[in-house]
């Protein structure tokens, strides 16, 4: 009797808890499909292997990536599946560009991974006459800061058409060019750097390069609404090129390179 009282009053076995999905981290994730496709190798991105590859294995589980690309490296295969699914959830131009938003990469993931270190462009809002995002606002005003003076555009984004020599990389968000009238070649340089050192891929141009005056182009790495002539000039600027369409070396100032989110981890 006492073997079945001590039966009787034992606990009942707790329940076995699920298996935790693994994380995808958006800022890795978004890095890789700008720098990857640019590449002329398969070499991954660091950091950005296991996120890329829970991307790849739920794109190939809705039938939009062959198994062969499922390899942890976001090429172009994987980003015209990414974009084929974005299609799929209704969206259009900017919004399915191949490269993650946060809102896109939460539904694919459902069930089967979670989101870390989510990022985005934030509200359009205007600067000198012309149309931003929050988030190039922000970088703007931090390299201002760090130059102690205030930089003036000569054309903002969401500007598709606008100016045919741009050759498309305005269409979206995150790209300004800042009037450099006045700046020595010193300044200039100074202030590609801190555009660098912000978060920007930054670049003096000059009339020999194109149809276009002294300005220096930036754009902001990792902004989720880049057009997809954007995203290669960001993947360029990490491979050390010029962002420029003969894809020459990097002629700008070379400090390490780091998205805005770093940057602010930092400081």
């Amino acid at each position: 009797m006492a073997a079945g009282a001590a039966q009787a009053s034992a606990a009942p076995a707790a329940p076995a808890q699920p298996a935790a999905l693994p994380a995808v981290n958006m800022e890795a994730t978004v890095l890789a499909a700008q720098i990857d496709p640019r590449r002329a190798d398969d070499t991954l991105t660091p950091g950005a292997k296991a996120s890329v590859l829970a991307v790849e294995q739920a794109l190939q589980a809705k039938n939009l990536l062959d198994a062969r690309w499922v390899d942890g490296y976001f090429g172009t295969e994987t980003i015209s599946a990414y974009a084929a699914y974005q299609r799929s959830l209704g969206y259009s131009g900017l919004a399915a560009n191949g490269l993650p938003g946060a809102t896109s990469l939460a539904e694919l993931g459902q069930g089967r991974y979670t989101v870390t270190h989510k990022i985005g462009p934030g509200a359009k809002v205007q600067r000198d006459g012309y149309t931003v995002d929050a988030r190039t606002q922000a970088m703007l005003t931090e390299a201002e800061r760090l130059l102690g003076f205030k930089l003036v555009l000569s054309q903002g984004s969401y500007n598709p058409g606008g100016d045919p020599s741009s050759a498309g990389t305005h269409d979206g968000g995150g790209v300004v060019d800042i009037s450099v009238t006045g700046m020595s070649a010193a300044t200039r340089t100074s202030v590609a750097r801190a555009l660098r050192q912000v978060g920007f891929a930054a670049w003096v141009r000059n009339p020999n390069q194109g149809d276009w005056p002294w300005h220096i182009h930036a754009a902001a790495i990792s902004d989720t609404d880049l057009s997809s002539q954007a995203q290669h000039q960001t993947g360029d600027y990490y491979l050390g090129l010029n962002g420029l369409a003969n894809r020459a070396p990097d002629d700008g100032p070379r400090i390490p390179i780091q998205t805005w989110e770093e940057y602010q981890r930092t400081h």
